[in-house]
């Protein structure tokens, strides 16, 4: 079995036993939406992705190695990349340390080779930061840290 079936068989097996867990939540009748329904929604679409890469890692045929090794650099530098994001978090908000997180790695992960690419991180990381701070901040109303430095 391949690495990719693999692990969509553990994230699907692990996503439907939370959502099994999730049913004996109790209800409260006064409340429209109850304690499990955004945990069903999350669990119930990793469990579509997990099927979607069991599937296409089934039906891939094995290939042989590209003689590419593995970048374990790049792995370390994304890991510090995030570790400053969440330490700026408290101290720039979440609008800008999303947006400079996002922009970053992006850089990092395809670095520009053109002038024309540059423009690329900055633009994903504002759409990231705004589309995300819309969803939370204005539709769920859940409230994202403002920053000590700036209150933004």
């Amino acid at each position: 079995m391949r690495r990719d079936a693999l692990t969509g068989l553990v994230v699907l097996a692990a996503s439907l036993f939370l959502f099994w867990l999730t049913l004996g939540l109790e209800r409260n009748p006064l409340v429209p939406i109850g304690p499990a329904f955004y945990p069903r929604i999350v669990l119930a679409i990793t469990a579509l992705l997990a099927g979607a890469l069991l599937i296409s890692g089934l039906m891939e045929k094995p290939e042989r190695p590209s003689g590419e090794k593995a970048n374990y650099v790049a792995v370390a530098v994304q890991f510090v990349v995030f570790g400053l994001y969440v330490g700026a978090l408290p101290l720039i908000g979440f609008r800008l340390a999303t947006f400079a997180y996002v922009s970053a790695a992006c850089a990092l992960l395809e670095p520009p080779r053109r002038a024309s690419q540059w423009l690329r991180a900055p633009v994903l990381g504002a759409a990231t930061a705004a589309a995300t701070w819309l969803a939370f901040e204005r539709y769920l109303l859940v409230l994202l840290p403002r920053g000590s430095w700036t209150d933004f």
